[in-house]
C-alpha cells in the first residue's frame, strides 16, 4: 500500500500560477501580443523620479530619463510617453512604481488621471529581481531594469482603492496614534525632572498618578516638599478648592506624610520646575486633542459596520476604529484568513528535500500598521475578556512563549471579526453567556469623552442602522434602564441623556418607557 507524506506546512489551496494573484496580467499580454505590450517604470525618489518605457520582453522603447515632480515636467512626460506608444504600436500599458514611502503618489496620481493603469512594486521585489543580474551595483538605471522583470513577473500589483471616507478614517486613527506616542514620551521626561525636584513624590499616588485629580495640580503649585510642608492640610485644601477640583481627605495626607520624610531634592530644583512645567502643559494640550481626536473617530466608526465589534467583550471605540482605520472596507477581504495573511500574523517556512521549518518568526514583509492593530486589540483581549484571559492562562502554565499567545488570540479574533463585519451580526460566541450593548457602549463613550448632545444622537442613530433588526429589542433594554436612572435621580448630564434616549427608544421601536414612582421631581 502507498503511503502519502503530508506535508507540515499551511494548508490551504495551491495556486496554478506562480505569479501572485494581484499582479497577473498575461491574459492581457497574450491578447495584444508581448511585442505590443508596454511596462513603463518608475523609480520614485523624493523631488523627481526616474521612469523608462519597454514591451514585455524588456527591449527598451523609451531610455531612461529624468522627471521632477512638477506639473509641467509630468505632463511633458506623458506626451512624450503618449507620442512612443503610438510608434512603437503598443496596444496595451501598465506603469509599474516602485512604493517609495508617499513620494510616488504624484507620480501615481499623474498616470492615473492619464488614464494609464499604475501597479506598485514592492522595494524588497526589485531588491530581488536587480541582485542576480547586477550583483553589488545599485542605480537608477538597474533599479528600472529590476521593476521591469519583476512587473512582467506578476509582482506589479493593483491595490483596492479607497473612497475618501476610509483615507480620512486611516488619517485619524495614525495622528491620534502618533499624539498618543508623544505623550508618552512627554510623560516619562515630566516624571525624571520631577523626581528631581520632588524625590518620590509620585509615588505617593501608584498607578494612578496621571489620572489623579490633585497629583499634578499640588505640584504645579508647591514645587518642592518645603513649599508642601510650609502650605500645610488647611493650605493645600484651599489650593484645591480654589482649582474647582474633586478630592479625598486622604490624598492630602499621603502629600503631608511625603514631604515630612522625602530626600534632599536636586540642587538646581527651581530651575528644573519651569521646564517639566512647560512639557505638561504641551500633554494637556496634546490629551485635548487626542479626546477631540476619539471623538471624531466614534462618529466615523458609526457610520461603518466595523461599530458591530462593540458587541464583543472586550472590545472599546478606540480600538475597533484603529481596526476599521487599517483594514478599510470589509469587502476587500474574501475570507479572515485574507486578514491575517495581510497583517503577516504566520510563521516564516524553510523548506528543502526533507527539511521542513515551518514554524519559524512571523514573516518580515505585511502590513506592520494592521498587525500592530490586530495585536493592540489580543493585548486588551487577554486581559479585558474572560475567555481569552482563561486561554491565555492555559497557554502560559502550558510554557507557550508570549508572543505567540498574542498572536493566536489575534488569529482567533480575526476570524470572530470577520463573520461579525462581514456578516452585519452582534457577536455571538459559546464561550460568553451574553454579549455587550453597542449602544450601550457608545453612550458611555460619549458620555466619557464629554460629548454634545447633537453630536451623540447622530452617533446612536448611525451606529443602529448598522445593527440587525432582530437586534433592536435587546438592545433596547439597557437604555430603558438609564432612562429610569435618569429620571429618578439628578445626576451629572441626566438631562442631556433623558432627552437623547426616548428618540433612540423610538427608533428601536420601544413605546414610552413609564417612570417609577421616586421622591425626587423629574429633572426632565
Amino acid at each position: 500500500m502507498a503511503v502519502v507524506h503530508r506535508s507540515r506546512g499551511r494548508r490551504g489551496r495551491r495556486s496554478l500560477h506562480v505569479q501572485k494573484p494581484r499582479g497577473t496580467l498575461h491574459p492581457r499580454v497574450q491578447a495584444v501580443g508581448p511585442e505590443h505590450f508596454g511596462i513603463v517604470c518608475v523609480d520614485c525618489h523624493k523631488a523627481r523620479s526616474q521612469w523608462m518605457l519597454s514591451d514585455f520582453y524588456g527591449k527598451v522603447l523609451v531610455a531612461p530619463r529624468e522627471v521632477a515632480h512638477w506639473r509641467p515636467d509630468l505632463e511633458a512626460a506623458l506626451q512624450l510617453l503618449r507620442a512612443a506608444l503610438r510608434q512603437h504600436g503598443i496596444q496595451d500599458v501598465i506603469v509599474a512604481l516602485e512604493r517609495t514611502g508617499n513620494y510616488h503618489q504624484p507620480v501615481r496620481r499623474a498616470f492615473a488621471a492619464a488614464g494609464y493603469e499604475t501597479r506598485l512594486v514592492h522595494p524588497y521585489a526589485t531588491k530581488q529581481f536587480r541582485q542576480p543580474a547586477n550583483p553589488g551595483n545599485k542605480t537608477d538605471e538597474t533599479d528600472l531594469a529590476a521593476i521591469q522583470r519583476a512587473a512582467a513577473n506578476g509582482f506589479g500589483l493593483l491595490e483596492a482603492p479607497r473612497d475618501s471616507f476610509w483615507r480620512r478614517l486611516r488619517l485619524l486613527v495614525r495622528h491620534r496614534r502618533d499624539l498618543v506616542g508623544k505623550c508618552s514620551v512627554l510623560q516619562c521626561q515630566i516624571r525624571e525632572h520631577l523626581t528631581s525636584a520632588m524625590p518620590g513624590y509620585a509615588e505617593c499616588f501608584g498607578s494612578q498618578f496621571w489620572n489623579h485629580n490633585v497629583a499634578l495640580l499640588i505640584a504645579r503649585q508647591t514645587g518642592s516638599a518645603a513649599a508642601v510642608r510650609q502650605a500645610s492640610a488647611d493650605g493645600l485644601a484651599r489650593m484645591v478648592q480654589a482649582a474647582g477640583v474633586r478630592y479625598q481627605q486622604r490624598s492630602l495626607e499621603k502629600v503631608l506624610a511625603w514631604a515630612q520624610l522625602a530626600a534632599e531634592a536636586d540642587p538646581d530644583a527651581d530651575f528644573l520646575r519651569p521646564i517639566w512645567t512647560s512639557l505638561d502643559d504641551d500633554r494637556l494640550s496634546k490629551a485635548l486633542q487626542i479626546q477631540a481626536l476619539e471623538r471624531q473617530l466614534a462618529g466615523l466608526l458609526a457610520q461603518t459596520p466595523y461599530v458591530l465589534l462593540l458587541t464583543f467583550p472586550g472590545i472599546n471605540v478606540v480600538s475597533a476604529a484603529e481596526l476599521a482605520g487599517e483594514m478599510g472596507p470589509i469587502g476587500h477581504y474574501a475570507n479572515a484568513k485574507a486578514i491575517t495573511g495581510r497583517a503577516g500574523l504566520f510563521p516564516t517556512r524553510y523548506q528543502s528535500a526533507r527539511v521542513d521549518n515551518c514554524n519559524g518568526p512571523l514573516v518580515r514583509c505585511a502590513n506592520h500598521s494592521l498587525r500592530a492593530a490586530l495585536l493592540l486589540v489580543a493585548d486588551n483581549l487577554s486581559s479585558c475578556n474572560r475567555h481569552f484571559r482563561a486561554l491565555a492562562e492555559v497557554w502560559k502554565a502550558a510554557g507557550k512563549d508570549p508572543r505567540a499567545t498574542r498572536v493566536k488570540i489575534a488569529a482567533r479574533f480575526s476570524r470572530i471579526a470577520y463573520q461579525i463585519v462581514a456578516g452585519r451580526q452582534v457577536f455571538r460566541h459559546p464561550s460568553a453567556r451574553r454579549r455587550d450593548y453597542l449602544l450601550e457602549k457608545l453612550l458611555a463613550f460619549h458620555r466619557q469623552h464629554d460629548t454634545g448632545m447633537s453630536p451623540t444622537l447622530a452617533d446612536l442613530q448611525a451606529a443602529l442602522e448598522q445593527l440587525p433588526g432582530q437586534e433592536y429589542g435587546p438592545e433596547a433594554l439597557p437604555l430603558e434602564r438609564e432612562l429610569q436612572k435618569t429620571r429618578s435621580a439628578r445626576c451629572r448630564g441626566s438631562k442631556a441623556i433623558g432627552q437623547i434616549l426616548p428618540i433612540v427608544l423610538a427608533k428601536l421601536g420601544v413605546g414610552q418607557v413609564q417612570s417609577e414612582a421616586a421622591g425626587d421631581q423629574d429633572p426632565d
